[in-house]
């Protein structure tokens, strides 16, 4: 049974240890914003609550946000763009990680072959 391209990207994103480890650290980070958002209906922590889900996603995040502004024509994206943003990038991480895993175990695994 081969493996089609279409299966072994989602392989990459979602199905392995790194991928779903980093998506798992971007989920808890993500739910500790909304948590503190909410405890903070009104403070200055509520303003700084969604700084941390871009930086987790920081590679992709400031690419995939400016590549959206250059498609939608404006400079502000709607409210609804973020939480876009903040997927897209989290997959794009996923896919960098998984790729990575998979490389470095395919040369562990040559190496070890070798010897």
């Amino acid at each position: 049974m081969t493996s089609g391209p279409a299966r072994t990207l989602v392989r990459l994103t979602l199905a392995n240890r790194v991928s779903v480890a980093y998506l798992a650290v971007v989920a808890v980070v993500v739910a500790k914003a909304a948590a503190d958002s909410l405890a903070a209906a009104d403070g200055p922590a509520q303003d700084f609550a969604w700084l941390w889900p871009p930086l987790v996603t920081f590679p992709a995040f400031p690419l995939v946000a400016a590549l959206g502004r250059t498609a939608s024509g404006t400079a502000e994206l709607p409210p609804w763009s973020f939480a876009a943003v903040l997927v897209i990038s989290a997959l794009l991480q996923s896919l960098a990680l998984g790729t990575l895993g998979q490389a470095i175990r395919t040369r562990h695994q040559r190496m070890l072959g070798s010897c």
